[in-house]
C-alpha cells in the first residue's frame, strides 16, 4: 500500500486531481500532467502541472479551479501568484496545482523534481470553445 498524507479516501483524492486536470484541459492549458507523489511528498498526494498561454488565461484557470474545489466542498487552502503571473499555485492540501508560463515551467522543471512519481492519466477531453 502506498503511504498517503491524506486522511481522506485515496480514490476520491485521485478523482479530484483528475477533475482538476480535466478543468485545466477544458480551459485550454497544454501539457497537463498529474503526478502521484504519495509516499514521496510530505506535503500532498498529487501534483497537477499545466502550461498556460497568458497571464490572463492562467488567472482564469486558477479561478475556475478554485470554483471547482469550492463547489465540491474542497475550497483551496491557499492560492498564490508570482508578480508576473508566470507561475500560479492553487493548494487544495491533498492536491497542489501548478500553472506555469511555458518558459517558467521549463526553468523550474518540477517533473524532474518528482521524477520518481507515477503519472496518472489525464482523460482526453476537448477544450472549451
Amino acid at each position: 500500500m502506498i503511504r498517503t498524507r491524506s486522511k481522506g479516501d485515496p480514490a476520491a483524492t485521485q478523482a479530484f486531481a483528475v477533475d482538476l486536470a480535466r478543468e485545466c484541459v477544458l480551459d485550454k492549458c497544454s501539457d497537463v500532467r498529474i503526478l502521484d507523489v504519495r509516499g514521496l511528498s510530505q506535503v500532498c498526494d498529487f501534483v497537477v502541472i499545466a502550461s498556460g498561454t497568458s497571464d490572463r488565461q492562467m488567472k482564469s484557470v486558477a479561478q475556475d479551479l478554485e470554483d471547482l474545489g469550492k463547489g465540491r466542498g474542497q475550497p483551496p487552502f491557499r492560492s498564490d501568484r508570482d508578480t508576473g503571473t508566470t507561475w500560479i499555485v492553487v493548494d487544495f492540501v491533498d492536491v497542489v496545482v501548478h500553472l506555469f508560463e511555458p518558459a517558467q515551467r521549463e526553468y523550474y522543471d518540477l517533473e524532474s523534481l518528482w521524477a520518481d512519481a507515477k503519472d496518472v492519466e489525464v482523460p482526453a477531453v476537448a477544450a472549451r470553445a
